[in-house]
């Protein structure tokens, strides 16, 4: 069964690193642009992150970029983000998420992912 799980989340200072895992288990998602979001309390699915089918593009939302980084290594089947310099307001859980078809490119809706993780909860401390 198709399934993405995650890992990596914390507590963290303000100004402190995590890397968040994402490894995705039967049909290959080596084909699928795979995304992060993050939803923090009383708030919607927000983009963070995301590569394209075959990597050559990354997207990154204005308020973590410089300070994230996606990656994935295929031969694991694991898609990575990469936290540094993390503040109180990147508090949330984040969620991995591939898209709803092979070979699309990054999407920052929501309703264009068909497969989504349990999510992993990342609180940063002020």
């Amino acid at each position: 069964q198709e399934q993405l799980v995650e890992s990596g989340g914390g507590l963290v200072q303000s100004g402190g690193s995590l890397r968040l895992s994402c490894v995705a288990s039967g049909p290959t998602f080596n084909f699928y642009a795979m995304s992060w979001f993050r939803q923090a309390p009383g708030n919607d699915h927000e983009f963070v992150a995301g590569t394209s089918w075959n990597d050559a593009r990354t997207e990154y939302s204005d308020s973590v970029k410089g300070r994230f980084t996606i990656s994935r290594d295929k031969a694991k089947n694991t898609v990575y983000l990469q936290m540094i310099s993390l503040k109180p307001e990147d508090t949330a859980v984040y969620y991995c998420a591939a898209r709803d078809s092979r070979n699309y490119g990054v999407s920052k809706f929501v309703w264009q992912y068909g497969h989504w993780g349990q999510g992993t909860q990342v609180t940063v401390s002020s």
